[in-house]
């Protein structure tokens, strides 16, 4: 029935009736009919009396059963369910605070809360302001357990309103939280002030939470939690409370971390950080540790079977953001744990049977998630930090080559390339990914020259790369792919025959990309960094570096490159810039592009005599200060 169209008709109806009364807000012409609102008619005992608890009772059940419908909340956010139900709540009309709230509970989860408070600013502030009031005037005890309550309805985490008056609110309940933390709490009555503590910081950070002295309590008393629940023994199952908590505890760990680590870091922390000292610092470090490797034992237990339980996720989740801060604690715990780590991340990449879960359970995680709908390609995004940095040492690389996850990171890449090329949104997942190959292709030669993976990421590059040079915001992305591709190709044999089409063009694309990074200025001044390269070239300044000496090492064994080099006109633009410019932006890229024109000059006579005889017409440029080049060229 609660689908029913007439049903859904008197939607308006009965929310009006909620949040204004028996025909509050009707026309007076119509005051008095029967309208199917529900009165006995008499105009003047309508307007004096408040709505029935039993016809309120009537109204808030019919509204739930359509809520629990398929599309039920959408249904009734189109037809002004949030603000009659604010108003209610605000009038304090009959059952508003019993069943008002919970209505608007289920309509603010995290489905569509974002959607929500975009729409309904105004009406979801004034309640959250009157809700955190209250939480503030009650007795301990309730104020115990109105912590789940308020949680649903703060704002989404990174849309929090520029309110004086929100900060405010959120200040006082901080300031209640605090001795709450250092009471004596059961375990099922510090949960939901934990998960409470961790919505305040995805709304506001560390800069309401307390002193340093209660930020490590709070890290402390949420690493306690974590320890209690998964160092139990392998097999028991972790209530919805228990696991709820311990999410909650996990981004408290996550924010605490990147404040131990900036500390730690830096001994004068950003302002926006509690001033820990580095004692404390490093206090929070081992206690996290310590919890981190109650999370390893966890996961330890999990087999294939649980891929699609959201805790199982949740908990991944978490140490990934700690693997991508520290990678030498618990080494041995964690290469021990990387077979179920990539295993984990391949599973889902490829589509898990059980996604639909995971996507629903992130959906209403108390600690909001970002990055919209599931995709299958999240647990890899979580985990590419740690294997960039792991596959920079030569034990863990040797782990990672033995799992395939050179394999999941093509994959990965093929993959978001899709969705990527037309929409031209960056993505640093996909720059990550990147870097984590371009450590392969650096440190294992043998493996590149020979693994078949290499040869299908070669493609993906040659077809991605004369896209991405004309899409200015992947800039970044584009150098990477650049990078990448010339770190192989200076792997490769001479090819016996004629060139690819595909290695062609790939090259074509990165001459094109290489030589728009620098221009001379009028002059005879410093060369300097392009307009289209500066807002990028303190992320893109080493990878084009890179791939100039890449460039050069091309050049060395591919005895077809030296010619393109000329044919292509790289080599004439790069000279008239050096001949130009008195001197280049910094000695690194003067190293950079001196070791390319190098590889060219001792490959290719005719690019020797054309090096050689723009230093000759070059006085005083930044051309002749390359005293490596003038000796292969025979410039004195």
């Amino acid at each position: 029935m609660a689908a029913h169209p007439q049903l859904l008709a008197t939607v308006p109806l009965l929310l009006n009736l909620l949040a204004n009364g028996p025909m509050g807000s009707m026309p007076e012409s119509d005051k008095g009919s029967d309208g199917g609102s529900g009165t006995d008619g008499s105009s003047s005992s309508v307007q004096t009396s408040g709505l029935d608890e039993a016809t309120a009772a009537d109204c808030y059940q019919v509204l739930t059963s359509v809520c629990a419908l398929p599309q039920g909340p959408e249904l009734l956010l189109s037809r002004g369910a949030v603000p009659a139900l604010c108003r209610a709540v605000e009038q304090n009309q009959v059952l508003s605070r019993q069943r008002g709230l919970l209505l608007l509970g289920h309509l603010l989860s995290a489905k569509t809360k974002k959607k929500v408070w975009s729409k309904h600013p105004a009406e979801l502030l004034t309640l959250l302001l009157r809700l955190s009031t209250d939480f503030c005037q009650a007795s301990e005890s309730n104020r115990l357990g109105s912590c789940a309550q308020l949680v649903q309805f703060l704002p989404p985490a990174g849309a929090a309103l520029e309110s004086k008056e929100l900060k405010d609110a959120v200040s006082a309940v901080w300031a209640l939280l605090r001795p709450m933390l250092q009471s004596r709490l059961t375990p099922r009555q510090i949960g939901p002030v934990l998960v409470l503590c961790a919505c305040l910081l995805d709304l506001y950070g560390w800069d309401q939470a307390g002193p340093p002295k209660f930020c490590c309590l709070l890290v402390n008393r949420a690493c306690v939690e974590v320890r209690m629940g998964l160092e139990e023994p392998p097999g028991n199952d972790l209530s919805p409370e228990l696991r709820n908590t311990l999410t909650g505890c996990y981004r408290i760990m996550e924010a605490a971390m990147e404040q131990a680590c900036s500390a730690v870091d830096a001994p004068s922390p950003a302002p926006s950080l509690p001033a820990l000292s580095l004692q404390q610092s490093r206090q929070v470090l081992q206690v996290l540790q310590e919890a981190f490797s109650a999370v390893v034992f966890h996961l330890q237990q999990v087999d294939a079977s649980r891929y699609g339980d959201p805790f199982v996720f949740a908990s991944f989740r978490s140490l990934c953001s700690w693997l991508a801060e520290e990678t030498s604690c618990l080494k041995q715990e964690v290469m021990d744990l990387m077979p179920f780590l990539v295993g984990y991340a391949r599973h889902h990449l490829q589509g898990g049977a059980d996604e639909q879960s995971l996507s629903d359970w992130m959906a209403q995680l108390s600690v909001s998630e970002e990055g919209g709908a599931w995709t299958g390609g999240e647990p890899l995004r979580y985990l590419l930090p740690a294997l960039c940095h792991l596959s920079a040492e030569d034990a863990p690389r040797k782990v990672l080559l033995g799992l395939d996850a050179h394999r999941l990171l093509v994959d990965f890449l093929l993959q978001i390339w899709t969705s990527l090329k037309g929409r031209g949104i960056r993505d640093p997942s996909l720059e990550t990914a990147c870097s984590t190959l371009l450590n392969f292709a650096v440190t294992e030669p043998e493996r590149v020259r020979t693994d078949s993976c290499f040869r299908t990421l070669e493609v993906h590059l040659s077809e991605a790369l004369p896209v991405l040079v004309n899409k200015p915001r992947l800039l970044v992305l584009a150098a990477n792919y650049c990078t990448l591709g010339l770190m192989i190709g200076r792997l490769k044999s001479p090819p016996s025959g004629s060139v690819e089409a595909g290695q062609r063009r790939f090259f074509l694309a990165a001459l094109q990309f290489l030589r728009g990074a620098l221009e001379s200025v009028p002059g005879s001044g410093p060369a300097r960094v392009s307009a289209a390269w500066e807002p990028s070239w303190d992320e893109g300044a080493e990878l084009w570096r890179l791939s100039l000496q890449a460039l050069g090492g091309c050049a060395r064994t591919q005895p077809w490159i030296p010619a393109l080099l000329r044919d292509d006109g790289w080599l004439s633009h790069t000279l008239a810039i050096l001949s130009q410019s008195s001197a280049l932006p910094d000695q690194n890229t003067q190293d950079a592009l001196q070791e390319a024109l190098c590889g060219a000059a001792l490959q290719c006579p005719l690019c020797q005599q054309e090096i050689a005889e723009a230093m000759r017409r070059s006085d005083g440029g930044a051309l002749n200060k390359m005293t490596s080049l003038k000796m292969v060229v025979g410039v004195k």
